[in-house]
């Protein structure tokens, strides 16, 4: 003891300011690991930063991109899991319980094989059928329409939801928008020269599930490439995202009969009711219109589109979403196509990754109940690290010689306004509250695709219940295992999950240069959002408003065009950035770490420098910027 006692003083004595509690020399030991030091910081500070942890961790088999946020992920799946598997069900509330059986069908993968297809065949042919074994003749577009868009929650031609209205915070309003295409953009199929391989994949993929379910080579073939080509025609049509970043520019608010006018191919009022039931609507319901131009062509391509390309291009959708929930034939031909797409290897992901994931989306509150309380310790220096990081933003505005007082001093109370959630929405920690959220969500323990379809109707009536109601704070766009954090420009709030609030982002025990250059950054990143190319035309009530002098407006324009610019000169794989496209995520990075860094060194003003970390040989100033590099990495694998 007594030689332990002196060999502490004689360390200490020898490094009066280095931190060496175990805390401290385990995070040493990881930084100085990803490092690698033969590389000039000032020359390429990423490779610097991060190359020794690029070096030693080649990305997984089936996996397109690999980093901290991937990592963390796959941690907090081991941890639900675990608690998935291994928790008594006598110590559990019935929604918890509810979790555990929906995991448990989607591990019965005896069951799963033993049914093959026929659940999805069944499904088909209760809809009305597919053109997998001869000509369509049929005259039911409004009612496959209908009953895909309602009960299977697939958005065909055009998407239908609730949500807070824009221009009006304090209720939702039922909003229409145009739908996502097969392929991750419109671009893979405008572009078919440089794309063809992609689309040659899709082709064999759609024909792949088309014969699974019962169809011909010849017939698959013929019916899958019409679906490809009317694809290719909407995508002619839809609008690219970064044509849609003025939102004032593309919301439009009408009434419900006036979808008639805009859209004629769509029996509006039957669809929304079938959609919103068991909800009463009526001709004057408000509905806001996010693509009003689209809508009107993707009424003409209707009117002018074979009846049987309709059909079968709206179960294809519905077969697209069941792929997941089926048989191992049908994930093994998306595995196909995926490696294609994204260059991922076929690998052995174990069963219980796809039904936890599974679990974590339907049942997420429930699990992250469990969670929350495994893992989750109540931190307040989480919540003082986000009010450190908002007087570092409204502090920075007062340099902005740019900006108007008077918007200054709106954006100010703006900051002020953001309302902070931390780890996840209270309720879920009371079970009366958390059972009476899933008390209509029927579960059995060996029906995986049952529970499915039960959860696709449930998610629709809890959508259709919202209308017209006051946005719900407790209702998060993220479940609280989530490795992600994200801002809420209608409720102006900022959400934290428990799952982002760990190593590598946040240690309670390390260094504030660590944490603020982790978790800090993403709480500067989020708060930055609020006042990025969208989420400024939000004022701090979060309603889409001009709270900005037009002056004002112009400057932050002239500003950011800059950045499109910087943005647009980057490549990745000899593929230039869309500067304009990635704007608001260029802000946010960019402002998220400097409200971040002025907070760290408004906190060593108030507290003093603190103890640098063993063996790194450096300054906490510099290990605050090697910290962010490392906790932003990101491993690609490119085609």
């Amino acid at each position: 003891v007594i030689v332990l006692y002196l060999y502490t003083y004689i360390v200490l004595t020898a490094h009066p300011g280095m931190c060496l509690s175990e805390p401290c020399v385990s995070v040493a030991s990881t930084v100085l690991g990803a490092l690698d030091r033969s590389v000039d910081p000032c020359q390429d500070f990423y490779n610097f930063a991060c190359g020794g942890w690029v070096r030693k961790n080649p990305l997984p088999e089936g996996k397109s991109r690999w980093g901290p946020f991937s990592n963390l992920w796959e941690h907090n799946m081991a941890i639900m899991r675990n608690l998935l598997e291994n928790t008594s069900m006598t110590s559990l509330s019935k929604a918890e319980q509810k979790a555990q059986w929906y995991y448990q069908a989607c591990m019965n993968e005896m069951k799963i094989e033993a049914l093959g297809a026929k659940p999805l065949q069944d499904l088909i042919n209760q809809t009305g059928g597919w053109g997998l074994k001869g000509p369509w003749e049929k005259d039911n577009f409004q009612e496959v329409l209908r009953t895909v868009s309602a009960n299977f929650r697939t958005s065909p031609f055009f998407t239908v939801f609730v949500s807070t209205d824009s221009k009006s915070s304090n209720s939702n309003i039922i909003q229409v928008d145009q739908s996502g295409l097969g392929l991750p953009s419109r671009e893979y199929y405008l572009n078919k020269t440089a794309n063809e391989k992609y689309l040659k994949a899709y082709l064999n993929y759609l024909v792949e599930l088309g014969m699974l379910l019962g169809g011909s080579e010849e017939t698959s073939q013929k019916m899958m490439q019409e679906i490809i080509d009317f694809e290719t025609a909407l995508a002619n049509i839809t609008v690219p995202q970064d044509e849609r970043r003025d939102e004032m520019k593309i919301y439009h608010k009408i009434q419900a009969k006036e979808l008639a006018t805009l859209a004629p191919a769509v029996d509006w009022m039957p669809f929304l009711s079938a959609v919103f039931a068991p909800v009463a609507l009526n001709y004057s319901e408000p509905v806001v219109v996010y693509a009003k131009e689209y809508l009107q062509k993707v009424s003409e391509l209707i009117s002018n589109t074979n009846k049987s390309v309709l059909n079968n291009y709206m179960i294809m959708k519905v077969v697209r979403k069941m792929v997941s929930i089926l048989d191992q034939r049908f994930q093994d031909a998306e595995q196909r196509f995926l490696e294609v797409m994204y260059g991922t290897k076929k690998s052995c992901t174990p069963r219980w990754k796809l039904c936890t994931s599974d679990t974590d989306s339907a049942l997420g509150f429930a699990l992250g109940a469990l969670f929350v309380k495994a893992t989750f310790s109540e931190d307040s220096k989480v919540e003082d690290m986000v009010s450190d990081i908002k007087w570092a933003f409204e502090d920075s505005l007062k340099t902005v010689s740019w900006m108007d007082p008077e918007t200054k001093k709106a954006a100010k109370e703006k900051a002020d306004a953001i309302y902070n959630m931390v780890g996840y929405p209270k309720f879920i920690m009371n079970p009366k509250e958390l059972d009476k959220v899933f008390n209509d969500f029927d579960v059995v323990s060996d029906l995986y695709f049952q529970n499915v379809m039960k959860y696709y109707n449930f998610s629709a009536r809890v959508t259709a219940n919202q209308l017209r109601k006051v946005p719900n704070r407790d209702q998060w766009s993220m479940t609280p295992p989530t490795v992600n954090a994200y801002y809420n420009p209608t409720k102006n709030e900022m959400v934290l999950p428990a799952g982002i609030l760990q190593a590598p982002f946040y240690n309670h025990a390390w260094p504030k240069a660590m944490n603020f250059g982790g978790i800090g950054v993403v709480m500067g990143h989020e708060l930055t959002h609020a006042f990025d190319d969208q989420g400024r035309e939000y004022d701090k009530d979060g309603n889409l408003r001009q709270w900005w002098l037009n002056s004002s407006v112009e400057a932050f324009k002239h500003q950011t065009q800059c950045m499109v610019e910087q943005y647009s000169n980057y490549s990745i794989n000899k593929e230039p950035l869309n500067g304009k496209h990635t704007l608001g995520e260029n802000i946010a990075d960019n402002g998220g770490l400097r409200a971040a860094y002025k907070a760290y060194i408004n906190w060593i003003e108030k507290n003093g420098e603190e103890a640098t970390l063993p063996a790194l040989g450096m300054t906490n100033h510099q290990l605050f910027f090697v910290g962010f590099a490392q906790c932003k990495l990101t491993k690609l694998r490119l085609n």
